[in-house]
């Protein structure tokens, strides 16, 4: 079954591409198989036909869409001779005619499909397919972008064994921070960030526990997050380029940081951010 929280990439790329492209209909889906979606977000529908319907590779438009990992559309659904029609009842009962399928792709393997379409048969134009292909990317960035966190937060349940694996804590956090930004459902984010924290509250002591140490002075989150990046090793360059700001804004945020800090130099803030608990 794909996460629920996933759905909330899906919902709002079909938001925007209802707005982008005109169509009146747009709906898709996650697939909860290897190769099998249900349709799960429906807007501007007149019936609930299409809510629910589940949608197997190599089957109907959307169907050709998974297995040939490429967007498909034909002008008029029911007479279409290059597509199979198990789902005719569900597609006439909205009225349906011109249609079109974008998969969502992930590491090459389709975890989702974006379709939308016209009660009148016409040829969709290429605004409506650069509007449809748009909004599919998006939600592959976002499932990206999911992935890596939960990744990076799997290797945070492994437990600090010794000195020798905190440069890795060190990159988790400084990866995990940057990601924070980047994701749109706020539970999540929540989660990150609560990680994150629990992270630069702790060090190492000689004999390899951890113990925490709480911090004497407050930076801002993204007075943090520029400082994670420059504990790895990142130019203010690298840095803007990680957390999507302009290099003149990095810089006025690492300058904020030094000031709280009381450090002169950028390696000074870090020494003093880790000391203070607030970087791993």
């Amino acid at each position: 079954m794909p996460d629920p929280a996933e759905a909330v990439e899906m919902q709002a790329a079909l938001v925007g591409l209802r707005r982008s492209s005109g169509l009146p209909v747009v709906f898709g889906g996650l697939l909860h198989e290897t190769s099998r979606l249900r349709i799960a977000h429906v807007s501007g529908a007149l019936t609930a036909a299409l809510h629910g319907l589940g949608i197997s590779a190599g089957n109907g438009l959307g169907g050709k869409s998974i297995a040939l990992s490429r967007p498909c559309a034909v002008t008029d659904y029911h007479v279409s001779r290059h597509i199979s029609h198990e789902y005719d009842a569900a597609v006439s009962a909205e009225g349906l005619r011109s249609v079109l399928a974008v998969p969502v792709v992930v590491r090459r393997r389709v975890r989702g499909v974006l379709y939308g379409a016209l009660r009148r048969p016409v040829a969709l134009g290429d605004r409506v397919f650069d509007a449809a292909v748009a909004a599919a990317r998006d939600v592959e960035q976002a499932l990206v972008v999911r992935d890596e966190v939960q990744e990076l937060l799997a290797c945070t349940r492994e437990p600090i064994a010794d000195s020798g694996c905190w440069e890795e804590v060190r990159q988790i956090h400084t990866e995990l921070r940057a990601l924070a930004s980047q994701v749109v459902d706020p539970g999540l984010r929540d989660t990150i960030l609560g990680v994150c924290g629990r992270l630069s509250g702790a060090t190492v002591a000689p004999e390899g526990a951890v113990e925490a140490v709480p911090p004497p002075v407050a930076l801002s989150p993204r007075e943090l997050d520029v400082l994670a990046c420059v504990a790895s090793g990142a130019t203010n360059s690298t840095t803007a380029e990680r957390l999507g700001l302009r290099p003149e804004t990095v810089k006025g945020y690492l300058r904020g940081a030094m000031r709280k800090l009381g450090a002169h130099t950028r390696l000074e803030a870090v020494v003093a951010a880790r000391r203070a608990g607030m970087l791993p």
